[in-house]
């Protein structure tokens, strides 16, 4: 098949912004049809699209099964895959949310394929291709870096624990994603989606506006359709907020639920890694693998009708002020009630005492130098920064690449901070936790009588800004409870707002993973607002932007 040229592809693309309001499976049918097609100057028929690349844009638990039932090898999986990358990631629209491919993706595809052959299913992600976060530890022939050049040859020679879950499953590591360097602990100023090692990630809906990060490369990646599904982490946001503004599913485990270990660290009391997928089906298929233990089964609990009578708190004090946005929360408040959901509205909470932020931000600090000390320590004979003060010495010798468009104040920072064992961070991380745990989720939980947690997830993308770093406009969502207390949160899909996406946040109580996915999934088939990519190079490019921001003429 004549793989069409990239400005080919980008051209048909630009024509989907007009199919937002269609079926997911419509458009992303189109999407199809306007990556294939053949080059211009090519006979006027149009050839057969393999199996792998239709397949390739379909949810994880769709190809799954079609590996499993023959009807598509693993190894035309990755290769379909692999090509994508080429002519999507790193040609084309160039959204560089790729920061390595596994030399031996392949190899291991046939290999998975030779023991489906021989009637060996590994599990229900038997030769299903993943990528993972660069912060993840793998044992194949590629370094985990965080994207920092301190880390470039970082090759771990071991699985991280979800890692091993992913492969016991089954699943074929495609490769590393890029992300916000250090998961974006590195500066006050710093841009999301950059790293020393894999540059500026795209959003690939307008390739001029942030992925949000610090799991940047997951959420555009996964958007793109470059993996069958992808692994994020998250901190605080680090997950939900590239799930909602590359319009792909995010979940945040409750912490602890998936292990830690071999994932570059900031916090021992946020940190936690999550599926990012294109439904709440293939997320749970991928966190019955990454999930410690066995027997959780959150894919087989996920309920078609989980919203009957389910009563919803509604956080109307975490909305925000932007029409767009809240035109789509009204339209998703409609979905969940045609459904049976009982929605309560919470009109305000008094969210923070007067030293919350400051101690919630001492807190990253101290877990930070505490647990990378101990991480960097750890590796291998590769990584000669062995502690977070050689890191930032070692970034001042290569500066013109590290340091050219942002500081590390944030690592300086956690430098100066004591031990876990100082009072004033045994004070402050009291006050957080209690704040959103006892006298914030749990409190609005109880005093409203609701099961679950609801409110739009970001605002749409803001643009990447060299200059001045990060513009988030703030004022959207309620995310950061879910992340510092350490409770569940995913976010779906809920729609569109001026070619960009936005998405809908169900957060609840800690453990009640099952009941978050399955009020998420539940929304999510009844409402199918996820919208493929458009790859537009800038806002203007879209057809009612342009004519707005052109001098008038009379039709």
């Amino acid at each position: 098949m004549r793989i069409v040229t990239s400005i080919a592809a980008l051209t048909a693309v630009l024509q989907l912004s007009a199919c937002e309001n269609a079926p997911w499976s419509d458009r992303a049918s189109a999407q199809v049809a306007a990556f294939d097609q053949p080059a211009a100057e090519a006979p006027p028929e149009k050839p057969a699209i393999p199996a792998a690349h239709r397949m390739s844009i379909q949810p994880l638990s769709e190809i799954a099964d079609a590996i499993a039932a023959g009807e598509v090898t693993s190894e035309a999986m990755v290769a379909a895959y692999l090509d994508r990358i080429e002519r999507m990631d790193r040609s084309g629209p160039t959204l560089q949310s790729v920061l390595a491919v596994n030399p031996d993706a392949l190899e291991d595809a046939r290999r998975a394929d030779a023991e489906l052959a021989a009637g060996e299913r590994r599990g229900p992600l038997h030769g299903v291709p993943v990528l993972l976060k660069d912060n993840i530890e793998t044992a194949d022939n590629m370094p985990t870096t965080a994207g920092a050049l301190a880390l470039k040859d970082n090759y771990a020679g071991r699985d991280a624990p979800l890692a091993a879950g992913l492969r016991e499953a089954g699943a074929i590591i495609l490769g590393k994603a890029n992300l916000s360097q250090w998961a974006n602990f590195r500066s006050e100023e710093s841009i999301s989606g950059w790293s020393a090692l894999g540059g500026q990630v795209r959003n690939p809906h307008i390739l001029d506006r942030s992925p949000c990060g610090s799991s940047s490369g997951s959420g555009a990646a996964m958007a793109a359709s470059l993996a069958a599904g992808t692994v994020g982490t998250e901190t605080n946001g680090s997950i939900i907020c590239p799930s909602s503004m590359n319009g792909v599913v995010g979940f945040k485990p409750t912490v602890g639920l998936v292990s830690q270990t071999g994932i570059v660290p900031i916090s021992s009391t946020q940190d936690t890694a999550g599926p990012m997928t294109l439904t709440v089906r293939d997320a749970a298929l991928m966190l019955d693998a990454m999930a410690e233990g066995e027997g959780h089964g959150f894919a087989a609990g996920l309920s078609d009708d989980a919203l009957e009578g389910l009563r919803i708190g509604v956080l109307r004090f975490a909305e925000g002020d932007r029409p767009e946005v809240s035109a789509r929360f009204d339209e998703a408040l409609a979905v969940l009630s045609e459904a049976g959901a009982v929605l309560v509205d919470i009109e305000e909470w008094d969210e923070a005492n007067e030293t919350f932020w400051p101690d919630a931000f001492k807190v990253l600090k101290a877990e930070f130098r505490a647990t990378l000390n101990a991480y960097l320590a750890s590796t291998g004979e590769g990584v000669e920064t062995r502690t977070l003060a050689e890191v930032i010495a070692f970034n001042e010798t290569v500066a013109d690449v590290e340091l050219a468009l942002f500081d590390q104040d944030i690592l300086e920072a956690s430098e100066a901070e004591p031990d876990l064992s100082d009072e004033a961070y045994q004070n402050a991380l009291a006050n957080v936790l209690s704040t959103t745990r006892e006298n914030g989720i749990d409190q609005l939980l109880a005093e409203h009588d609701v099961a679950v947690l609801l409110a739009p997830s970001t605002a749409p993308a803001f643009l990447v800004d060299a200059v001045h770093g990060d513009q988030y406009p703030g004022g959207v969502g309620a995310g950061w409870m879910a992340a510092i207390a350490g409770y569940p949160h995913v976010s779906v899909p809920m729609g569109m707002a001026r070619g960009l996406p936005v998405g809908l946040s169900f957060m609840g109580a800690k453990g009640d993973d099952a009941a978050v996915l399955s009020a998420g999934h539940a929304y999510e088939i009844r409402s199918e607002r996820r919208v493929p990519p458009a790859f537009v190079a800038t806002a203007r490019a879209r057809p009612e932007v342009k004519k707005a921001m052109s001098p008038y003429k009379a039709d």
